[in-house]
């Protein structure tokens, strides 16, 4: 079973930063593409970010070029999403996602991923 621990979460105000992670446990997640999906209330969960195996590829969504960096760390098989400059309309439950195999796929409605577990809320408000 693929288990990782997503953190970093919070409440931040607009123009804040924050910085989520992903750390897998029992499973070699240099196995996996990796990326972040959101879903906000009452709108469609929709692919935020995606990071090849190799981390040599990278696809951010329209609303987060410029703003948000996504890495990984494969030696501590963990993965990070920097966001900078953070607004109201990125409030949403964020998800760790992951798609066996190197690339994340042009879809740019979630990159292909196709597993995801509980989600950490990210709430920008003054």
């Amino acid at each position: 079973q693929l288990q990782f621990v997503e953190s970093g979460g919070g409440t931040v105000q607009p123009g804040g930063s924050l910085r989520l992670s992903c750390a897998a446990s029992a499973f070699p997640l240099e196995n996996y593409a990796v990326g972040w999906l959101r879903q906000a209330p009452g709108k469609e969960r929709e692919g935020v970010s995606c990071i090849s195996r190799s981390g040599d590829s990278t696809k951010y969504a329209d609303s987060v070029k410029g703003r948000f960096t996504i890495s990984r760390d494969n030696a501590k098989k963990t993965v990070y999403l920097q966001m900078n400059s953070l607004k109201p309309e990125d409030t949403a439950v964020y998800y760790c996602a992951l798609r066996y195999g190197n690339s994340c796929l042009r879809r740019t409605d979630d990159y292909g991923l196709d597993y995801w577990e509980k989600g950490t809320q990210i709430t920008v408000s003054a």
